[in-house]
């Protein structure tokens, strides 16, 4: 209970009473939008030092190919369960929610294993970050062949800028070389990708530079990122209770299969326990930060309620009540 204390999750609830409370509390647009580009930013830079400390070892190397693996597994399995449930951008969206990971799920699973002596290798820091990527990439390839697939002009809004998503028949749908260029260069991935290889470059040098911004202001930011989530989810949660059982029951034990198969797959590669436990966490997590910001304007098909209130209304407080110490004890079990 006490890891809820933590004041980014508290301002998280903040914001769902409030919204529950029909407050007229709001954040405006395009703060809202640069506390999501902020973030991107932060967390692509410390992935970027993190690998720039730990180097490419053997061990490295096959710790990061099973979280990258564990990326394209997970959200992969997701759609196919949820592609005939509720609307194809729906499943999408949802999928890269649970393919990908939770900043705040990770800081407090490392406080937590390092507590109980199976403090994980630094470099575990960079899994954080290359297993927000698979997902998206995934998602936003899927919803631009929806699009594309689309027999008549939809017209969406994002930011208020009207767009005319692109048609196409089901057997005239565009190049796939288009395809890719678009989910590519989708501006907030892009940015993530490419804080990462700044963060790497520049190394320590960068690290002690960029500490003021990319490690000092990030608690405050994620704290009021984590407000407007919260009012989001309150203004939209209404709609996930009208859904389908299922969706709750993927939220609750969709988690605890994805963590099944990472420790499986740790086992398998003979990961240490201290990188076994943090793979499953993240495995069984979804994403509070990257895929909300990227999937809000890369996506604006989706319903927000659906992948704000089934991963934080749901999967988070699972994770951080019950799972991250199941996930610890299992992987103390099999893996010491």
């Amino acid at each position: 209970m006490q890891n809820l204390l933590d004041p980014a999750i508290l301002f998280f609830i903040f914001g769902v009473l409030a919204g529950a409370l029909k407050s007229n509390l709001e954040i405006p647009p395009a703060i809202s939008k640069f506390l999501s580009l902020y973030l991107l930013m932060a967390l692509g830079l410390k992935g970027g030092f993190a690998l720039a400390q730990t180097g490419l070892s053997a061990t490295v190397m096959v710790s990061l190919a099973a979280a990258i693996l564990m990326a394209f597994i997970v959200p992969a399995l997701g759609y196919q369960l949820l592609k005939n449930r509720v609307s194809r951008f729906d499943a999408a969206a949802i999928a890269a929610s649970y393919g990908s990971v939770s900043a705040v799920t990770f800081v407090t699973a490392m406080q937590y294993l390092e507590a109980n002596g199976m403090s994980p290798g630094g470099h575990m820091a960079v899994a954080l970050v290359v297993m927000e990527s698979p997902a998206i990439i995934m998602a936003v390839l899927l919803a631009n062949t929806l699009r594309h697939g689309q027999l008549s002009p939809v017209a969406v809004s994002t930011s208020g800028v009207a767009v005319v998503a692109r048609v196409g028949g089901p057997n005239c749908g565009a190049p796939l070389g288009k395809i890719l260029h678009e989910s590519f260069t989708d501006g907030a991935h892009l940015l993530l990708l490419g804080a990462m290889a700044v963060g790497y470059l520049s190394g320590d040098a960068g690290k002690a530079v960029m500490a003021p911004f990319s490690s000092d202001l990030f608690k405050g930011m994620l704290a009021f990122f984590l407000l407007d989530m919260g009012l989001m989810v309150a203004k939209n949660f209404g709609s996930v209770r009208g859904n389908s059982p299922v969706l709750i029951a993927y939220a609750s034990i969709g988690p605890l299969v994805h963590a099944s198969i990472a420790l499986a797959l740790s086992v398998l590669l003979h990961l240490p326990a201290g990188d076994a436990a943090l793979l499953m966490v993240l495995a069984a997590s979804a994403s509070y930060i990257v895929v909300p910001a990227v999937l809000r304007y890369a996506i604006p098909e989706a319903n927000p309620s659906l992948y704000f209130g089934l991963s934080l209304g749901v999967t988070f407080p699972l994770n951080i009540l019950l799972g991250i110490p199941l996930y610890a004890l299992v992987a103390r079990y099999f893996l010491l």
